[in-house]
């Protein structure tokens, strides 16, 4: 890809183009001996300066020997004034007599490896004009473009870049492209697509600058709709022959999603307006436009650069909060009809830029490189006659242009051969709708929500037992800590559970709140399935086709002349076919005349008048003139008569009742595919939830373990403080010592005690002390975990809390753990409509899929009724 990223901050990217390539070659000797054998060597030693600079100017394009991108510029400018100088005096080619020893060859800048080589000075004067105009645009991108100046800066290059490549369209390329050896890049299709690709960035800048000056959102809309009319001609080059083969996947997305990008803009710009002006009803119509353009745009966003992506999102965003605020005002104040987006006029624009006028700049008429070498009369009078051809063609090449898009719209306005393919059987959908029902189906339409209906259902249970699990895990541990108090009464001073675990039981609550809501949302996910199945039911039929209406014959017909009517139409339609192909070969002869079209042999024996020879040499193309003028005149005597044919046939057919019932069909389908899309979204948005909340509940759920586990330790402890202070009173009754012991075995008398627990004079530890080597008891009947910091450690993986065991610093209670991140709280209710963000889950990430529903172990018991779950 010959293009390098801005390295600016703007949010969106531009575009550079990098030069053409090309091999050493030495102008200097060949030329001096021309000179010195047609003129005389005391004339070679006069140009000798002259001689010596030229290939100097040539050695220096080769080498890139300045860095700087405006002293490369100006080399370029003057290398191509001098080659101007260099073809009215030196005639270059294969012929004997002339300058034969020289070839040209450059490099495709778009696929290096592709190469042209040419002995004459066409090729290396388009190659010029096209590092010339690629280094403008390089100029361009090196602005800082974060501040207005860099912007008006920048704007300017790529104003003069657009004007470097439309010169060489103009004046250059259809030369350079004459022979066997050629590149696409100095095509005249690559030469325009470039040219507006460089005004759509021109212009861009300019529409940064607008924003930046805080104009009226009718003034950025129109500006912000040019922009995309550019890059959208740049994308209409790149979609056809002979660049749709030639460029990187890269060029075509980028200029898609800019294209689309743009367009949107000026919607939401000009819907901004409409809103001030209370037009409601359009502004939903151009929002709601400038939302499927973006979403069909990034179906093939693979590959484009992550600043675009990341302003498609941040412009739809506040498209999507512009519409529904729309939306609801109208529902509830204005009541207009929305239009359809296709009956809206369109999107005013208004362009900013225009292409540089080059033709001063590269002017070499006073430049005095060769001034005293007499010009060439005879290779003058070529690039004269080179020009009337190339008039001839470009003339004639527009003609057969014109009559080829008149046959397109003609034929496109009276739907044929659609509907003689329709009366056949062979009559498909559109493209876009037939590729959104076949995504449909790809991805296991209407027949495939069941499953995913039960995926969700799966989620929640597994949620569902995940809470239940969690909440008698924290009851047990109290109802534990509440025999100890009622036990031991005053001895037993360590805090209440219900007041440790109050935010770990707040925040169980929310979940359990948010699971009743998700509940609700499935259960509309699941009523709306159920009642659009039938509406939906049309997007199973395969293929898609055979659930559209058919153009069938009339049932009673007086003449029987149907099959002579389609019989006659079908026969125009292969003569208008016939006359498309005539012209395509017409336009080949043009370009194949003038490729052998050389005339210098009878230009240099030539005496007379080079104007009467001129009128012979171009008559040679009048016949073929001719038969363009014949086949444009006997096209439109064609289409007259297939629009006499057709309306005969429309009549016979009763055509307006199946384009009519066809379209219906048509609205049909899409109202399924938007109501499965609609299914779709809720669907995922569900399955996130449940992932993302069974994330959240497995974190709590490994605080409320760690919790007990450190209550487990702490109960240890104090209940040998309460049976040491014990021992300290009564210490000769040792009777009651070991019924104390006896009372507590589960805690106590299972576990040896360290030497350091012995001491009665140890001081007595923290209640939150991490403990060393005791091991914790079990909050549940399964082995004993190993301490935190123990040295079986790397059996259990720390929670991701975890603080490394220190013998000074306690473990944090529990009503001190940091929350979770904001995007896994759950405290908002879940899913207030049917629309809008589902469950208030964390939007996923583009390309990412919900992970699988069953990625919680399942042999759990049968879920209690805990407090969350109890009926009332």
């Amino acid at each position: 890809m010959a293009a390098s990223p801005s390295s600016s901050a703007a949010a969106n990217i531009m575009l550079a183009i990098f030069e053409k390539k090309t091999n050493s070659v030495d102008l200097y000797r060949p030329l001096r001996n021309y000179v010195a054998f047609h003129y005389s060597e005391r004339e070679a030693q006069n140009l000798e300066d002259d001689l010596q600079t030229l290939k100097q100017l040539r050695s220096d394009v080769e080498r890139h020997s300045d860095p700087s991108l405006p002293t490369r510029r100006d080399l370029l400018q003057t290398y191509y004034k001098s080659l101007c100088l260099v073809e009215t005096r030196f005639p270059i080619s294969s012929d004997p007599d002339h300058v034969n020893a020289l070839t040209f060859v450059w490099f495709d800048a778009f696929k290096p490896k592709q190469k042209a080589s040419q002995q004459n000075i066409h090729l290396e004067k388009a190659s010029v004009l096209f590092n010339l105009g690629a280094v403008y645009s390089q100029i361009g991108l090196s602005y800082d473009r974060n501040t207005v100046d860099g912007r008006r800066q920048a704007s300017h290059a790529f104003i003069a870049a657009a004007g470097s490549f439309a010169f060489l369209r103009d004046n250059a390329s259809m030369k350079a492209s004459v022979g066997s050896s050629t590149t696409v890049d100095l095509s005249v299709e690559c030469a325009g697509m470039l040219e507006k690709l460089m005004l759509a960035q021109a212009q861009e800048c300019v529409f940064e600058n607008t924003i930046a000056k805080g104009s009226t959102p009718g003034v950025c809309a129109k500006i912000s709709r040019q922009v995309g009319i550019y890059y959208e001609e740049a994308l209409a080059a790149l979609n056809v022959a002979p660049l749709s083969q030639h460029f990187d996947k890269s060029w075509i997305v980028h200029v898609q999603l800019k294209a689309a990008l743009f367009y949107a803009e000026a919607c939401y710009r000009y819907g901004l307006e409409l809103h001030d002006k209370e037009e409601i009803a359009e502004e939903i119509a151009r929002l709601r436009s400038a939302v499927n353009v973006l979403t069909e745009a990034k179906k093939s966003s693979k590959g484009a650069a992550a600043q675009i992506l990341d302003a498609i999102g941040k412009l739809e965003a506040n498209i999507n909060r512009n519409l529904e605020r729309a939306v609801k005002e109208n529902d509830r104040v204005y009541l207009m009809r929305v239009p359809s987006p296709s009956s809206l006029p369109p999107l005013p624009a208004f362009s900013m830029v225009k292409s540089m006028v080059m033709n001063e700049v590269l002017d070499a008429s006073k430049e005095k490189m060769f001034a005293s070498l007499v010009p060439d009369n005879s290779a003058k009078a070529l690039s004269r006659y080179t020009e009337m051809v190339d008039d001839v063609i470009r003339t004639q090449a527009e003609k057969l242009q014109q009559a080829s898009e008149l046959t397109r719209v003609r034929l496109k306005e009276m739907e044929l051969p659609d509907s003689i393919l329709a009366l056949e059987g062979n009559f498909t959908l559109p493209t876009s709708l037939k590729e959104d029902v076949e995504a449909v189906q790809i991805s296991g339409g209407p027949a495939g929500l069941e499953a995913e209906l039960q995926q969700l259902k799966d989620l929640r249970r597994v949620n569902q037992e995940l809470l239940v699990q969690t909440e008698e895990l924290l009851q047990k541990e109290a109802r534990e800590d509440s025999q100890f108090r009622s036990q031991f009464g005053t001895k037993w001073t360590r805090p209440q559970s219900s007041t440790l675990t109050k935010n770990l039981q707040d925040r169980l609550n929310r979940f359990a709140g948010n699971l009743k809501q998700a509940a609700e949302s499935d259960g509309r996910i699941e009523r709306s399935v159920r009642e659009h199945s039938a509406l939906m039911s049309i997007l199973d039929a395969r293929p898609i086709e055979s659930a559209l209406p058919s153009l069938a014959r009339p049932i009673m017909s007086f003449d029987q002349n149907e099959d002579a009517i389609v019989g006659s139409l079908k026969q125009s339609l292969r003569q208008l076919e016939t006359l498309g192909a005539q012209r395509a070969g017409l336009e080949d002869m043009l370009k194949e005349m003038k490729r052998k079209d050389d005339i210098l042999p009878k230009l240099m024996t030539s005496t007379g008048s080079y104007d009467d020879l001129f009128k012979k040499e171009i008559a040679k193309y009048d016949h073929i003139c001719e038969e363009i003028a014949q086949n444009i005149e006997a096209q439109e005597q064609l289409l007259l008569q297939i629009q006499a044919q057709n309306d005969e046939f429309s009549v016979i057919f009763n055509l307006e009742d199946y384009k009519a019932s066809r379209e219906k069909a048509y609205k049909q389908i899409e109202a399924a595919i938007a109501k499965f899309r609609e299914i779709k979204d809720n669907i995922n948005e569900g399955l996130k939830f449940y992932v993302t909340l069974q994330d959240a509940i497995t974190n709590v759920k490994q605080q409320s373990n760690d919790f007990v586990m450190t209550r487990n330790i702490q109960c240890r402890e104090m209940i040998e403080d309460v049976q040491r202070q014990v021992a300290g009173l009564s210490f000769q009754d040792n009777k009651n010592t070991g019924g104390f012991n006896s009372n507590y075995p589960s805690v106590g008398s299972q576990n040896q005690r360290s030497p350091t627990q012995t001491d009665p004079a140890r001081p007595q530890a923290p209640y939150y002390q991490q403990p060393v080597e005791q091991p914790p008891v079990p909050p549940y009947g399964h082995h004993p975990p190993p301490p935190y910091g123990g040295p079986a450690q790397h059996h259990q993986p720390p929670p991701p809390y975890h603080i490394p065991p220190s013998s000074t610093a306690p473990y944090p209670p529990p009503q001190v753990h940091q929350q979770p991140p904001a995007n896994h709280e759950y405290g908002q209710p879940a899913y207030p409509g049917w629309r809008g963000p589902y469950y208030n889950a964390q939007a996923q990430q583009p390309g990412s899929v919900p992970r699988p529903p069953y990625t919680i172990p399942s042999p759990y018991p049968p879920p209690h009724q805990s407090g969350y779950y109890k009926q009332q």
